[in-house]
């Protein structure tokens, strides 16, 4: 998927990795990216055009849809990550939260823009989705489920949209130095450096980019006798 003359949309443009995508963007000539947000009146880079989109809203997801008919990547980025086990009191609605965001968001944008995508010659979706997908902890025991399925839904929208064109990239990496990892003592790869390898993964036509040293050791784990994702976190 070529970057230059594209024309993206983006949600969570706000901050964290989705204002460092939309940088990126820009500075690889992007024709235009739409810089999606629940509130637009605080997205203040330039050069891009803010749009009211909060994944969670079917009608902002339609109303985006119909504005940004000249779309050609879509970036699923907006995503919420709550701690606690599934031992916790309010565990069935933490599930509910993380999956209405991290996977039905993504799900409502992708079925929105399907058919913008396919008749701007089929374009690309990403969808940022974690190390958390292949591994877990009680801490983020909600979120790596939902990241899990974030990870089969894109795999699944790979088969429905191969006949449009469309390229489907998934984005896994661990710790991000972003808002949402605030307090989190662990080793974190810089916003911008998870977007460079995943822009150069989606002009290589890839699938699937591991974009830190972390998250590669992990998938090379999963088929050793004792997977990773059998440890005790």
């Amino acid at each position: 998927m070529q970057i230059e003359n594209s024309t993206v949309l983006i949600t969570g443009a706000n901050r964290g990795i989705g204002l460092a995508f939309a940088k990126a963007f820009l500075v690889r000539g992007a024709k235009k990216v739409y810089a999606g947000s629940r509130d637009p009146s605080k997205m203040n880079l330039a050069g891009v055009t803010p749009i009211k989109l909060d994944v969670n809203s079917a009608a902002d997801v339609q109303i985006a849809a119909q504005l940004a008919q000249d779309v050609t990547i879509v970036v699923n980025n907006a995503g919420i990550a709550n701690f606690g086990s599934f031992m916790a009191e309010d565990a069935e609605a933490m599930l509910r939260n993380h999956f209405e965001t991290n996977v039905l968001g993504p799900l409502r944008i992708s079925r929105a823009f399907a058919s913008v995508l396919a008749q701007n010659g089929g374009g690309a979706l990403i969808n940022v989705a974690s190390i958390a997908s292949k591994i877990t902890s009680p801490k983020l025991a909600s979120y790596a489920v939902s990241k899990s399925a974030l990870w089969s839904l894109s795999n699944g929208l790979r088969n429905d949209l191969c006949g449009q064109g469309t390229q489907v990239l998934t984005l896994h990496m661990g710790f991000v130095d972003t808002d949402l990892t605030k307090g989190i003592d662990m080793p974190k790869s810089t916003p911008e450096a998870i977007v460079e390898r995943t822009l150069q993964a989606l002009e290589a036509g890839a699938h699937e980019v591991l974009a830190d040293e972390m998250t590669q050791q992990v998938k090379a784990s999963l088929s050793a006798e004792q997977a990773v994702y059998l440890a005790a976190r």
